[in-house]
């Protein structure tokens, strides 16, 4: 690495605070200079009176002089000043500390290849240690007062300014502290309308006493009006990018018509301000014809016969070492004899006599180093004499080079087995332990062969090579890498190849013996046609300086044109740039010997600064104006055109290219550039289709006439013909970019993004741009290497600018703009930056950024047009609008309570203590149930009589030593077992209301004792039961930490009974009084107890005992925490009813053995099993690979009818298929596998009983389901959504779907709120406050209009129903419930109704490293929360996937994506995401997340 000193000597204060304003002036906002209404305004090559100008600018540190322009540079500098005036407020990102790379410069030392380019170029010779370094801070400090007296405040986390030495940041922070945004009162809503809903947070009814600060993931809240703290930062910072978002966009939305829910998106007009072409139809241009030159050889190899043995002494080719010392030098004679050898050995000496393996015609691979062009020489003319073709292509370095997969594909099509290399090439490459040369990934197996002298056999005497005239047959094969990265063969044939060389010789005026400096690649392109084929037709000498002599010593080709008086010098501009930041250290060079310099990417319209500024420094050393000669040239067409004048460049911002039929341009239209002519490639090899889409144009006239009977080229070059024939590039067909139908060049922002400053922030001018699809648009992805030592702030400050100054010039959003460590982008082989490639891994996410910056915000224009709310419909019309149109209302029912004639014994029993009375009489030693330990041993069982003794003497301690009275609730604090059972009935032998209550975790006291405490106060209860171990739990010093121990209610401990009987069991006097409490956190995170009456739990163990066909014989395995819903029904009440056994496998139980529930299940051949989603995906994960070794041990589910998972939400019906899958092989029946409904107000709607037709898959249109309609569409269509039937209603139950705002009924075709009708629905919520509305609400609603007299209870729940062709077991047409989703979860944007888990299903998938994913809306922006499991390195790359996704698919723009550990998003006991918890945490900043990105 070299690094040269700007400045000699120190530097003096005041001469720094001299230079310091010098260079800041220039930046500082001023009258521009440049007419801003004539941006094409030509200005007059800049003379050597302001050569001072360029160096104060070239000394402002390293940057890519190819794309350097001052006009340019002016622009982009008075765009960015009056963005000054309106300062954009952009939320820093927040980064854990661990993820804010530190660095200084010494810590990288790059790689080899560590710049230089082959298309995309970067720069040498970083200037380090200058005065300017200090001009970042300066502009920060000038940046930081702009934000701070503007309106908005840009806010900085504190994570984010341990950057580091960035003063400045901690001076925003400590200012921020002062001017924090007042006005939380109410966030601001982003989007047209307003929701209700969208602020508002319930709390948990809780505790009041003196409260700690919550911990995250408690069932508390925050004390704020709106339930976000004043002092966060993180709603600081989102309501700063709403104030940011609020702002007009550009483009307004046209109005258009939307059917009503067909989402169009919106269609992009072209821009009426686009200007017209006005010109007329131009002429095709001809170049000068070919002059015939009598003693010009009739093939090249002809032509190097002639001169190695005229003149075997003429040098050929001069190598040089890294030293710069000449190395090798090949003579035209050892040429002729060396290739002779190569052709012979080719031919005879590879396979046999009778089977050679390379014959004429065959492909042969040429894999030379760049430092090699000897060998490569004598190996390419040995093939042309040999009549093989050669396909050069680059050294593979490991088996996964960047492209080097679509090398092996070329090599592949084109039948190469055999490889010719260097000696020192084949001793570097990769071997097995063997010795064998692997096969690089994607290659063909190939014969490697070395072509050094020693390796070769000397041809006998009377063996000569045929040497033909030049024919049609194909001399070379070069390849191309394409936009995408595909590489593909551009055959050349020999008369091409002949005449190329002619044509060059006539454009470059080349005689015999000349020398010429060579710095390109010779195996392709420029490099080759210059400095190995035509040389030798003109026995001209060529001087090889190699890439790695380049990168010690940039001066080099220079020193070498003075050293051999060259003539012509074929360089990059990257290389006129290199020797500029270098050539302080020389005196005497003289440049006068050179009468051209080729610059062979002229076709890049940025390199003539590079040409500009070059002159400029060297017409003092003898260069002359008129030498340097920029070429365009294309792998397809050749050389197209070769400059001997000097041209100005003009600035084209709207490209227009004919598309379709190729038509001609008019005169003032930039198109692509077709030549016609001999010397051009002629095909892509072995692809006839995209041969004939390039090579076989024919042009047509505005009339629809052909402009010429032969085929035209397309060379990829986009430009115009100027006047007098002039030829004007202005970029690359691979770099054009169709934004919202207008084109931009890649090339043209890259030029935009460097001028901006601090310019030498992009480290070596790495900066790789391209466009990515997402919502039937491009979009402009830029990726950048940052300088090592820049701090965050640096980053965001260069970053939120480039927006800027795209944004001013090109009239065009950046979708994503990303920053990646130096040295990490993948490089071509010479140092430039692999294009396709690092799209390929933006695109998978593996990129790994460390800053990114997504303004979907901005750019995403195309959204469909939010859905305004329809007037509602009076009630009468909609009778009658769905009388016409034939739709039924949607309602449903299960099988009538009165009419199921049943030997039900325990019908006549009204309350359930009376059943167990009565079993323990009639059956005393039937045993209900047996407990199962970890190991799957019986660990305690229970028979009727037990219970029932059991019970009694519960009931004789509560009475006498709890002193409670009739009616009074009791806490029952037990882990899942049979003490909890026992406690329940002793409760209801004593009068008293049990509350079930998940016991804390003793690991985990801090956060799962506050619940306990609450509920426990809640529910009023007036005693607590529990064991003797929970009860020293309670009384700890870890439980005294986290709740006040002395506010416990009397805590009895049931492990020692009094031995007596109770005088009497009570006997409830009326059916409707409470029997127990049944409390729960729904996904909400509200805590709420339903009141559960003695008839309605009768009822509802009546309802099971039919649906599942329960009576005393039978054996069901319940595997489910046994505290709310249905399984503390089916855990605790179902076996006293149906008598049945029922065998309890504790969930906890699974983690230490995964296999435990189905064990059981197999072993004791049970029929119907309940479980909950948590189980099944224990089983899934922990038992995926043991599928075989269980079927050893004999696990057999070929018994089992039903398996009921047990949910208070959508089926998850990806879970519940991958575990039919799974265990299909252990005999278990797809169809056994279904899903229960229930909610607070009803615990158990639905569920798959044993008779009954199968549950059923529908899949629904999403987008219609988001304007709340069900659209029935074919599995795999686009944008469909798979919906499991929640198994069928129960016997009792009736369902109507009512839409949730009208209270109306609803047609089938409707989503809407799920209504129920049950004798077992709760009597109505059990709280502190007695909330009077809410109550009537949700457990006494009646319809608007239709039936109103029934009384419904609101589920909360939105579904559909459908009525199905299956029929029922009474005879019926089967009725089919879909639940979609909570209520209160949906969410409201743009108008539609989006439910979390759709969004989040599509998260998952995006990248391979997120494991979990919630969404919450916070002031209608979406946040999307990631756990991540991977390093932390790969947080940034899932900020633009999961914007992509959500928008690809949802049609919506993601405001803030934060990325957390494995384990922050907060789950309930049912498997439930609690995302209200998680929206609380993240916006009261307590989950350290690992990055969070503000989307603009």
């Amino acid at each position: 690495e070299l690094h040269f000193p700007s400045l000699a000597g120190d530097i003096t204060q005041k001469g720094y605070e001299k230079k310091r304003s010098k260079l800041i002036g220039a930046y500082l906002p001023q009258p521009p200079r440049v007419d801003q209404a004539l941006p094409q305004e030509r200005r007059a090559p800049v003379t050597p009176s302001s050569a001072s100008r360029y160096h104060r600018r070239r000394s402002s540190g390293s940057r890519d002089e190819r794309y350097r322009s001052d006009v340019h540079t002016e622009a982009v500098q008075a765009a960015l000043a009056k963005h000054k005036e309106r300062k954009m407020a952009v939320p820093m990102p927040s980064k854990r500390r661990s993820l804010v790379v530190q660095t200084s410069m010494d810590a990288y030392t790059p790689p080899d290849t560590s710049s230089g380019s082959e298309d995309e170029g970067s720069v040498q010779g970083d200037s380090q240690g200058t005065p300017t370094s200090s001009q970042g801070s300066i502009n920060m400090e000038h940046w930081i007062s702009q934000a701070i007296h503007g309106s908005t405040t840009s806010t900085t986390s504190s994570s984010s300014t341990q950057s580091g030495g960035s003063g400045a940041a901690h001076r925003l922070a400590d200012v921020m502290a002062q001017t924090h945004i007042e006005n939380h009162s109410a966030p601001p809503d982003v989007t047209t309308y307003t929701s209700e809903h969208s602020i508002q947070v319930e709390r948990p009814q809780g505790s009041t006493g003196s409260r700690t600060a919550p911990k995250y993931g408690n069932a508390e809240l925050m004390e704020t009006g709106d339930g976000v703290p004043v002092s966060s930062r993180v709603s600081a910072k989102i309501q700063q990018l709403v104030n940011t978002l609020k702002r007009p966009k550009r483009p307004p939305l046209r109005e258009f018509f939307v059917d009503d829910f067909e989402e169009l998106l919106e269609v992009q007009q072209p821009d009426p301000n686009q200007p017209k072409p006005e010109g007329a139809q131009m002429l095709a241009m001809r170049g000068e014809q070919l002059g015939v030159v009598t003693n010009w050889p009739p093939s090249l190899e002809a032509a190097l016969q002639r001169w190695g043995t005229i003149s075997p002494k003429a040098p050929c080719l001069t190598t040089m070492d890294t030293n710069g010392k000449p190395l090798y030098i090949l003579t035209y004679g050892k040429l002729w004899t060396r290739s002779m050898k190569v052709a012979y050995s080719i031919l005879h000496k590879l396979g046999t006599k009778q089977e050679p393996m390379v014959r004429p015609g065959d492909r042969v691979a040429l894999v030379f180093p760049n430092n090699d062009p000897a060998a490569f020489m004598a190996a390419f003319y040995g093939c042309l004499l040999a009549e093989v073709v050669p396909v050069p292509i680059e050294v593979p370095l490991t088996r996964k080079d960047a492209g080097s997969q679509q090398i092996g594909f070329l090599l592949g099509s084109c039948g190469v087995t055999v490889a010719l290399t260097s000696d020192a090439c084949h001793k570097g490459l990769p071997k097995s332990p063997t010795g064998e040369i692997p096969q690089f990934k994607g290659w063909p197996k190939l014969l490697w062969f070395v072509t050094e002298s020693k390796h070769l056999s000397k041809p006998p005497r009377d063996w000569f090579p045929h040497i033909k005239d030049a024919n049609n047959d194909t001399a070379y094969i070069e390849y191309k890498t394409c936009k995408d990265g595909s590489v593909l063969g551009v055959t050349v044939t020999r008369t091409a190849l002949l005449t190329h060389c002619q044509a060059l010789t006539q454009a470059c005026g080349y005689t015999e013996a000349e020398t010429i400096v060579n710095v390109l690649d010779f195996k392709k392109d420029v490099g080759l046609w210059h400095g190995i084929l035509t040389s030798v037709m003109n026995m001209m000498h060529v001087i090889s300086i190699p890439y790695s002599l380049m990168k010690v010593n940039p001066l080099s080709w220079i020193q070498k044109v003075c050293q051999y008086k060259a003539k012509v010098a074929c360089v990059k501009s990257r290389d006129m740039h290199w020797a500029l930041v270098a050539h302080r250290d020389q005196r005497d060079i003289n440049l006068s010997s050179l009468r051209m310099l080729i610059v062979a990417d002229g076709a890049n319209p940025w390199s003539i600064s590079s040409c500009d500024a070059f002159l400029n420094v060297f017409q003092s050393k003898g260069l002359r104006q008129e030498v340097i000669c920029p070429c365009a040239s294309s792998p397809e067409a050749l050389t197209v055109a070769i400059r001997r004048y000097w041209v100005m460049l003009i600035y084209v911002d709207n490209l227009e290219t004919p598309d379709g039929v190729p038509q001609l341009c008019r005169t003032d239209e930039i198109g692509e550039l077709c030549v016609c002519a001999v010397a051009t490639g002629t095909s892509y090899y072995g692809l006839s289709g995209m041969t004939k889409n390039t090579f076989e144009v024919f042009p047509m006239t505005s009339s629809g006439a052909p402009i010429s009977e032969y085929p035209f080229i397309r060379t990829g070059l986009l430009g115009f013909v100027g006047p007098g024939g002039l030829v004007f590039v202005v970029g690359k067909m691979d770099g054009l970019m169709v934004v919202s139908g207008r084109r931009h060049n890649a090339d043209d922002i890259v030029a935009t993004a460097l001028a901006v400053e601090p310019m030498k922030f992009v480290y070596r001018g790495r900066i790789a741009v391209f466009s990515v699809t997402v919502l039937h648009d491009e979009r402009i992805v830029i990726v950048a290497e940052q300088r090592p030592d820049s701090t965050e702030e640096d980053s965001f400050q260069w970053m939120s600018r480039v927006l800027q100054a795209i944004d001013s010039i090109h009239q065009v959003g950046v979708y994503c703009l990303a920053l990646v460590p130096a040295n990490t982008l993948p490089k071509t082989p010479l140092g430039g930056i692999h294009l396709s490639e690092t799209k390929q891994l933006f695109l998978e996410g593996s990129l790994h950024p460390c800053n990114v910056l997504m303004c979907p915000h901005t750019c995403v224009t195309n959204l469909p047009k939010p859905r305004q709310k329809q007037p509602e419909i009076g009630p009468a019309s909609v009778m009658v609008g769905n009388l016409v149109s034939g739709k039924r209302i949607a309602q449903a029912s299960g099988r009538d309570l009165g009419q199921i004639e049943d030997n039900d014994q325990a019908r006549k029993f009204l309350f359930l203590s009376e059943v167990l009375q009565w079993r323990a009489q009639t059956t005393p030693d039937h045993v209900l149930y047996t407990l199962l330990n970890c190991r799957g041993a019986i660990a305690n069982s229970l028979t009727c009589v037990q219970l029932h003794k059991r019970a009694e003497k519960i009931a004789v301690m509560l009475m006498e030593r709890g002193h409670l009275q009739d009616g009074d609730h009791v806490a029952l604090v037990y882990p899942p077992g049979i003490d909890l059972i026992a406690a329940f009935y002793g409760c209801l032998y004593a009068g008293c209301v049990p509350i079930t209550v998940r016991p804390p975790h003793p690991q985990n006291i801090a956060t799962t004792l506050p619940t306990v405490k609450m509920i426990v106060e809640v529910s009023r209860s007036a005693c607590l039961m529990t064991t003797q171990l929970i009860c020293k739990l309670l009384r700890s010093r870890e439980a005294a930490a986290a709740v006040d121990v002395r506010t416990w209610p009397l805590i009895l401990d049931t492990d020692d009974l009094p031995k007596k009987r109770p005088a009497q069991i009570c006997k409830p006097c009326n059916p409707d009084t409470l029997a127990y409490l049944d409390f729960s956190v729904s996904t909400t995170g509200m805590l709420a107890g339903v009141k559960m009456s003695h008839a309605a739990t009768s009822a509802f163990c009546r309802s099971i005992k039919l649906q599942c066909e329960l009576y005393p014989s039978r054996e069901v395995a319940i595997c489910l925490d046994p505290y709310c819903g249905l399984g503390f029904v089916l855990w605790c009440l179902c076996s006293v009813y149906s008598g049945h056994q029922s065998i309890l496998i504790p969930p906890s139980e699974l983690e230490t053995n995964p296999a435990l529930w189905l064990l059981a299940v197999s072993q004791y051949k049970v029929r119907d099993t309940f479980c909950s989603y948590s189980v099944m995906e224990l089983c899934t994960k922990g038992l995926g690979s043991q599928t075989e070794s269980l079927k050893a041990r004999g696990l057999d589910l070929s018994r089992v009818r039903t398996c009921v998972v047990v949910a208070e939400e959508r089926p998850r019906i990806a879970l519940t298929q991958s575990f039919s899958k799974l265990f299909k092989d252990l005999g278990l029946h797809p169809r056994a596998v279904s899903t229960s409904f229930g909610c607070r107000v009803n615990l158990a709607i639905c569920l798959q009983g044993t008779s009954g037709p199968d549950p059923t898959t529908v899949y629904v249109d999403m987008r219609a389901l988001r304007h709340d309609r069900v659209r029935l569409v074919e599995r795999g269509s686009p944008h469909s959504l798979p919906l499991m039937e929640s198994g069928k209603i129960l016997p009792g139950v009736r369902i109507i779907i009512a839409n949730p705002e009208t209270k109306g009924p609803l047609g089938d075709s409707h989503l809407g709120e799920i209504w129920v009708h049950s004798a077992h629905n709760a009597s109505g919520y059990f709280t502190i406050y007695g909330d009077e509305s809410l109550q009537s609400d949700h457990f006494n609603s009646r319809l608007s209009f239709g039936d109103t007299q029934t009384i419904w209870a609101r589920t909360g729940y939105l579904g559909f129903l459908r009525r199905t062709e299956l029929t029922d077991a009474n005879g019926e047409r089967h009725d089919a419930l879909y639940v979609v989703g909570a209520l209160d979860e949906a969410m409201e944007l743009r108008g539609m109704r989006y439910h979390p888990i759709d969004i989040e299903t599509s998260v998952i998938r995006a990248h391979k490293s997120v494991t979990e994913c919630a969404v919450f809306t916070w002031t209608n922006l979406l946040v999307v929360v990631v756990e991540l499991d991977g390093s932390e390195q790969e947080a940034l790359d899932l900020v633009p996937l999961v914007t992509n996704v959500v928008l690809e698919e949802h049609y919506l723009i993601v405001g803030v994506v934060v990325v957390v550990d494995i384990g922050v998003i907060p789950i309930n006991s049912r498997g439930e995401k609690q995302r209200m918890h998680l929206r609380d945490g993240f916006l009261a900043d307590q989950l350290d997340p690992i990055y969070v990105a503000y989307n603009m």
